[in-house]
């Protein structure tokens, strides 16, 4: 076996001794929390989560082998709040993924738009690109999206985020880059909408289906058995 193999083992073994570790470290901040959003518990959760993420690859690229278990990574939790706890202003920042399912009715709706207004000039609802630009000039982000469909739109994932903030920004301030200050700890609550979870939700049916069949198979052997005394008597 070369150097290079050699080297990279003792990096996997490195690696779960670093989740060893990062276990026992989480472990000990749990015990010693000091409230529900103690930040060394969260610190703790995001050093436990690293160091089974480099595990599970190393392991991987070495043995072909992965994990029996997920640790969500560190992206997909906001941390413990630390907001100002009478906010006086807020934000409200969505996003809306859209696919363009159906380009000609996406067309066809921005032509009709641009006929109505009686715009002179070259037509901007000749290219998807001219469409969008019609139809969220025209409609309201939420009509839009209780109307995707007319719109040949598809949905995709969504998130909002309400976040609390002492004084309101000044006009103007944020709008060159509306997104980039966003502060994770000034989040006061967020709403996800993802097909991920619809899948999460058909498997669980799909075990309950499982689990429901095999107790009809129970219920029906059982009662089976008891009739079988009956026949025996009518007999």
């Amino acid at each position: 076996m070369s150097d290079a193999a050699q080297s990279t083992a003792a990096e996997v073994r490195a690696a779960a001794e670093a989740v060893k570790t990062a276990l026992d470290r989480h472990l000990a901040a749990v015990e010693r929390r000091s409230g529900e959003d103690d930040p060394a518990v969260y610190e703790a959760f995001n050093q436990l989560a690293a160091a089974a993420e480099v595990y599970d690859e190393l392991l991987y690229d070495r043995y072909d082998e992965v994990t029996p278990f997920e640790i969500p990574g560190a992206e997909d939790a906001l941390p413990p709040y630390a907001g100002p706890e009478e906010p006086n202003a807020l934000s409200v920042l969505i996003r809306r993924d859209y696919a363009v399912a159906e380009p000609q009715r996406l067309l066809a709706q921005a032509q009709r738009i641009e006929a109505a207004e009686g715009e002179d000039g070259a037509p901007a609802s000749g290219t998807v690109h001219g469409a969008l630009g019609l139809l969220f000039g025209e409609f309201e982000p939420d009509e839009i999206a209780s109307r995707h469909k007319e719109f040949g739109l598809e949905e995709g994932d969504s998130t909002l985020w309400v976040t609390a903030a002492d004084e309101p920004a000044e006009p103007g301030e944020w709008l060159e880059a509306p997104f980039e200050q966003v502060d994770p700890q000034q989040v006061v609550c967020r709403f996800d909408v993802s097909a991920v979870f619809d899948d999460e939700i058909d498997d669980i049916d799909d075990e309950d289906d499982e689990d429901t069949d095999g107790l009809e198979d129970e219920l029906d052997s059982d009662l089976d058995e008891d009739l079988e005394p009956l026949d025996a008597d009518r007999r």
